[in-house]
């Protein structure tokens, strides 16, 4: 190791740390070599990609002596602990936002990086987009003029506040949406402006959390920097992206949209008064054209790799870095005392609000859970606990942490943190258990993490069911595991699906090898297994953006799978919940497989009519070829293979593509004969629970 490079380690593999690993491995000096997260798969399949050592405790990642810095990307809550340990073990830290849960917090941070001679950067990664340095620049020379007004603005939908998970961290407490996002503006405001004041907040669009909370989804704050007017906004329902930083100056107004990483300067010319507009008109045209060919030349040249979002993390790591590497004094945009700053004004802005207090849920007994629930907080998990409770059976839901939704079931409801890899625990957790509902999944990019994170847990779920004697294990598959392609092939249970699946997405072919794997132990030990398929599950608590439907482009447009025509296989949430629960409860049903498919009522276009009709929102519709998709995709996956040199990688097949388009319609008599199951049939029924009453656009 050079003296002139730094060895990092990534504390965290979630999501976001893959974007941290992108970004590591195209920055000159330095390297990642650790990743350290108590959950070692999940550790494993990122470190591989990036030839790192995976460490499960930080204790043993600092004991290893084999990084330099770290990036703490674990849920806010623990950062300030993390940061300071690794601190205090010679290391400097980058914490992602927010950096810690109070400005004293994250003081204490940057105390315990001065003490140890070390350094503390703050993770406000859009500070590094090449556009904002470009609107700085503008700010600094004058260029804008003298500056009145500025507007920070985050409106961009979250869906997980209509629809789950509702365990995230950032719902957990009204105040972690604002210390979740507004880090991002307020930095912004920071670095251009300096101190910021908060003179007034309004929170609106309340959104009702199951468990009787509610969380605001439109928050305005009012502050002042000096002679400038700052608005903050958030603003997370359904809506148009707009992401934005808007400055309003004497000489011109400069836009910059962060998400798309492009910056327009607006301001008048010297021409007379016919040219002046055209001109004025011209000049943005061309700013447009400019950007827009700019970033599509460079995604392009990069697979992808320098989006918007991934430059952030670019010019965030040079930002840091650099400095540190020649021994110079740390950018300011992402230094400690900053993000000190930074988070004085978040602390401020809470002072200004009381958040209503929930009455407080009394737990009288004990749950006696006859039905165990795996995956209950997802969409169908929630409201099947729920049906559950309802039909007067008690219900253990295992979660990945102790956090769920049912805060006001407490004496129906018990939620359990076990890792599904945690055999002897399910065992435990399976005691008294009658029925067994699997329906969790894994979202997966290779058929190795496939086999590892879905289909193993699967089986060990079912070896646990067989171990702790439960009656009945009802697992989720998919529709999507048949092959829909051929409109004149009408699907039923007897229905197989293609013998070879290599040519099928990952989702569909893993989820017929999960339903092989537990058939066969039906066959074999006995295993007490019913199967479910639900087609395209809408309702109360699900998306508007459903993936099942088409590909989406924010909440305004989605581009259909196909020509829209056909009858999708849409069912109700409460028909499914009422056909799982008498999976349960018909003894002859042991080995058989169930298609959840509603009564046919609408195609694509006609779904999205009926959300105009109903709601007066017209989402603008795109049909897709799916010869061309699958064109499209097979030229992604000869660059990805031949120029990235990526290994492992699926390319599904054009039968799989209109597969997607729900070509082949399906019979449903076998699941209402078996199961006594009479799905919603009349039209304005199934408006009224898949539109009217589901809160798609969340006000």
């Amino acid at each position: 190791m050079s003296a002139s490079s730094l060895r990092i380690g990534l504390i965290g593999a979630g999501y976001i740390a893959s974007w941290h690993a992108d970004a590591i491995a195209a920055t000159p000096n330095i390297e990642l070599t650790a990743v350290c997260d108590p959950s070692v798969d999940q550790a494993e399949t990122l470190a591989q990609n990036h030839g790192a050592r995976v460490f499960s405790t930080l204790e043993d990642l600092i004991e290893a002596q084999v990084c330099d810095a770290v990036h703490i990307l674990t849920p806010p809550d623990l950062h300030r602990d993390l940061a300071i340990q690794c601190l205090q073990a010679g290391l400097h830290v980058l914490v992602e936002k927010p950096v810690a849960l109070s400005a004293k917090q994250t003081q204490d941070i940057e105390d315990a990086a001065q003490l140890a001679g070390r350094r503390f950067h703050a993770g406000h990664n859009f500070l590094g987009l090449p556009s904002y340095e470009a609107l700085k620049k503008q700010v600094v020379r004058g260029a804008l003029g003298r500056i009145s007004a500025a507007e920070f603005r985050w409106s961009f939908p979250m869906p997980p506040l209509r629809s789950g998970p509702y365990s995230l961290w950032l719902l957990r407490e009204p105040q972690n949406l604002l210390l979740e996002l507004a880090p991002h503006l307020v930095a912004f405001a920071t670095d251009l402006f300096g101190v910021i004041t908060i003179e007034h907040v309004n929170l609106g669009k309340p959104v009702d959390l199951p468990g009787g909370e509610t969380r605001p989804q439109s928050w305005r704050i009012l502050a002042r920097a000096g002679h400038v007017d700052v608005t903050f906004i958030l603003s997370l329902v359904e809506t148009v992206d707009d992401r934005s930083v808007t400055l309003h100056g004497s000489t011109a107004r400069g836009r910059l949209d962060f998400a798309s990483d492009t910056l327009l300067i607006d301001g008048e010319n010297t021409s007379d008064l016919v040219l002046n507009p055209l001109r004025r008109q011209m000049s943005l045209g061309w700013q447009h054209i400019q950007d827009g060919g700019v970033n599509a030349a460079r995604q392009l040249l990069s697979l992808n790799k320098k989006s918007p979002y991934g430059l952030s993390f670019l010019g965030m790591l040079r930002g840091v870095y650099d400095p540190l590497l020649q021994n110079k004094p740390a950018d300011p945009r992402f230094s400690g005392a900053q993000a000190v700053q930074v988070m004085s004004v978040l602390d401020r802005t809470l002072e200004q609000i009381t958040f209503p207090t929930p009455a407080p849920h009394v737990q009288t007994r004990k749950p006696r859970p006859k039905a165990m629930v795996i995956g209950g907080t997802g969409f169908i998990g929630r409201a099947l606990t729920r049906a559950l409770v309802e039909d007067g059976s008690d219900v253990r839901v295992i979660s990945r942490g102790r956090h769920g939704p049912f805060d006001d079931l407490s004496d129906q409801v018990e939620t359990v943190g076990l890792s599904l890899r945690d055999t002897d625990g399910l065992v435990d957790a399976m005691q008294g258990i009658d029925v067994v509902y699997n329906l969790a999944r894994s979202v997966d990019t290779s058929w190795a993490d496939c086999l590892n994170n879905d289909v193993a847990i699967s089986t060990g779920i079912a070896n646990a069911s067989l171990t702790a004697g439960v009656k009945r294990l009802i697992y989720t598959g998919t529709i999507a595991s048949y092959d829909m392609s051929d409109p004149s092939t009408t699907i039923t249970e007897q229905t197989g699906f293609p013998e070879d699946m290599r040519d099928r997405n990952l989702y569909a072919r893993s989820k017929a090898e999960c339903e092989r794997q537990l058939l066969a132990m039906h066959r074999d030990q006995g295993l007490p297994l019913v199967i479910a398929r639900p087609g395209i599950v809408v309702g109360k608590g699900g998306p508007l953006q459903h993936w099942g439907i088409g590909r989406w482009h924010g909440a305004g447009a989605v581009r259909i799978w196909g020509n829209g025509k056909n009858t999708l296989p849409f069912v109700l949430i409460n028909d499914t919940t009422r056909a799982l629960i008498q999976m349960a409860n018909n003894p002859d049903l042991e080995g058989e497989s169930y298609n959840l498919i509603g009564e046919p009522q609408f195609s694509a276009s006609a779904y999205f009519d009926a959300i105009h009709d109903a709601l007066g929102a017209r989402i603008r519709v795109g049909r897709g070829n799916l010869r061309m998709m699958y064109a499209a995709d097979s030229f992604k996956h000869l660059l990805k293979s031949r120029v990235l040199g990526r290994r492992g990688l699926t390319r599904p097949s054009l039968a799989d593509w209109q597969s997607r388009a729900h070509l082949s319609p399906f019979d449903n008599q076998k699941a209402k004969s078996k199961l006594n199951w009479t799905p919603v049939a009349d039209r304005a029924g199934f408006i009224r629970e898949a539109i009217s009453e589901a809160n798609l656009f969340g006000f």
